[in-house]
């Protein structure tokens, strides 16, 4: 058995912790174990919060004022999605990109700590050249999971 879903979301702050809490409802549901749900729901915060600050693109008309969130659960992974109609991110940026920003920086952390969080992470672009962040997870199981999932 598997469960996917996907959001379409407006850009405001109060989009991100809706994703999560859908996250974390469905991580539990599905007997996932409660570090690993959590860890996945950090990662997914940044992602949000990315696609809420820098998701929109001037001139791009009503798609910039939204984004979208995937996630999937199948067999031991889950993998999730965030993709925006923002600028997107420079295919040709050096590695320093995303290098760890200083400890007191107000900004420039969430992707490192995506990176840190998730098995693997991907930063792309999607068809219409906006930001899409995918990364993945396996997935522990609590003992009592229901058996169809694991």
């Amino acid at each position: 058995m598997s469960i996917w879903w996907s959001l379409h979301l407006r850009r405001e702050a109060a989009s991100v912790p809706l994703a999560r809490r859908l996250l974390l409802g469905t991580m539990e549901t599905a007997g996932v174990d409660p570090d690993v749900s959590y860890e996945l729901s950090v990662a997914l915060t940044e992602a949000c919060a990315n696609a809420v600050e820098h998701g929109g693109a001037e001139g791009r008309g009503r798609g910039s004022e939204a984004y979208r969130v995937t996630a999937y659960l199948d067999g031991e992974t889950c993998r999730i999605e965030v993709a925006d109609s923002g600028p997107g991110f420079s295919m040709d940026a050096p590695p320093e990109r995303f290098a760890p920003a200083p400890s007191d920086a107000e900004h420039g952390r969430g992707l490192r700590l995506i990176e840190e969080l998730a098995d693997h992470v991907h930063f792309g672009r999607t068809g219409r050249g906006g930001a899409l962040v995918s990364f993945d997870k396996i997935v522990k199981w609590r003992a009592d999971a229901p058996l169809a999932l694991t």
